[in-house]
């Protein structure tokens, strides 16, 4: 196992699975650099090249955490792409499944894009940040050949795999795929997060902020990755956000930046960083569903969490962490109309780790 890129936090009262496996490089829970996070996704989307050159594929991103990576395989890989998701989609009937081990355990897809999708691709691949039984893609798989009763391949992609020997021979069985970056070892996980410290700091939302000084714009030309998309064209809706993002700002050097993404909207915002990264300092990472124990100690890697009111919907609780002092915060979301309330507690947060200047914009 590579201490240098995996590290194990405690999830808040899961009695499911104790442990969340976080990635230092990922920029998802822990702020990251974007550039970082793309090149490693990168290498990702070259095994996957790799072993199913030739052949027409469909990438599934995992909601929350594999969206940006999901969207980063299918832009280098110019292929066809969708997430599953939690949010409402209009007009939309879908095909349902469960992610067991989640705090959030639905999980579904647009069933009639995933059924157009079939019939012009040789293979399904999902993509995860993570595997650990492989239980969930087992289940999706299982879903798919029963619901359309159409000849397709499977694979599963993720950055580290966690599976034990046993979970692989069945996917073997399973005819299912695997591609991973690292083989990491699970097996002591439930006791470090057992034994782990939870005494760091926590804030609740704060929702009477004002968003007075608040940039708040849209940009135009946003794909929702929920339905199926070309890989291709959403990297150009992406390349689009950043020359409307120059068009309000002009060129800016030297500065320190924060980007942060909202839920299951990852990729754009680590797409805006990355380029914002040619000339000046930026973390990103993103709000998230996840409520994950933090820790004083240095050797562990969230300290400080925030908890906000999502931007998607008024009764959700999200959080935010390790957030720290910039120059300018920049949030990208894609929420149809955001909850007031959710971004009093978004703005309140930013403006409490010393935030200077805060622009949200919608992608839309």
């Amino acid at each position: 196992m590579s201490q240098e890129i995996v590290a194990v936090a405690k999830r808040e009262k899961n009695l499911k699975r104790n442990y969340l496996v976080l990635n230092r490089l990922q920029a998802k829970h822990v702020p990251g650099s974007p550039r970082t996070a793309l090149a490693y996704f990168g290498c990702l989307a070259d095994v996957v090249g790799r072993a199913y050159a030739g052949e027409k594929l469909l990438l599934i991103g995992f909601a929350e955490t594999a969206t940006g990576i999901g969207s980063a395989l299918a832009i280098k890989l110019k292929t066809a792409y969708m997430q599953t998701t939690r949010e409402e989609v209009e007009g939309a009937e879908f095909l349902y499944f469960t992610e067991a081990h989640s705090h959030a355990t639905e999980q579904r897809l647009v069933r009639a894009d995933l059924e157009r999708a079939l019939d012009k691709i040789d293979r399904i691949v999902f993509v995860e940040d993570e595997l650990t039984t492989g239980n969930t893609v087992s289940h999706i798989v299982s879903l798919i050949r029963k619901t359309f009763l159409k000849r397709v391949n499977f694979a599963a992609a993720s950055l580290v795999n966690g599976m034990s020997e046993e979970a692989k021979e069945n996917f073997v069985k399973e005819g299912i795929d695997l591609c991973f970056l690292e083989a990491v070892d699970y097996s002591d996980f439930p006791k470090k997060a057992e034994q782990a410290r939870v005494d760091g700091e926590y804030f609740p939302a704060h929702t009477g902020e004002s968003s007075e000084g608040i940039c708040c714009w849209e940009a135009l030309g946003g794909q929702n990755a929920r339905r199926l998309v070309n890989g291709e064209d959403y990297g150009h809706s992406c390349e689009d956000l950043w020359k409307q993002f120059l068009e309000a700002n002009g060129r800016i050097c030297g500065k320190r930046f924060l980007v942060l993404g909202t839920e299951e909207l990852m990729y754009p915002a680590l797409y805006l960083g990355s380029r914002l990264e040619e000339e000046n300092q930026v973390l990103c990472h993103g709000t998230t569903r996840s409520p994950i124990l933090v820790s004083r100690a240095p050797e562990d890697l969230l300290h400080r969490r925030f908890s906000l009111v999502s931007l998607y919907e008024r009764e959700r609780r999200t959080f935010v962490y390790n957030l720290e002092a910039c120059d300018q915060a920049i949030v990208i979301t894609d929420a149809p109309s955001p909850c007031r309330e959710g971004l009093n507690s978004l703005f309140w947060a930013l403006k409490r780790c010393g935030s200077r200047k805060i622009q949200l914009v919608r992608w839309c």
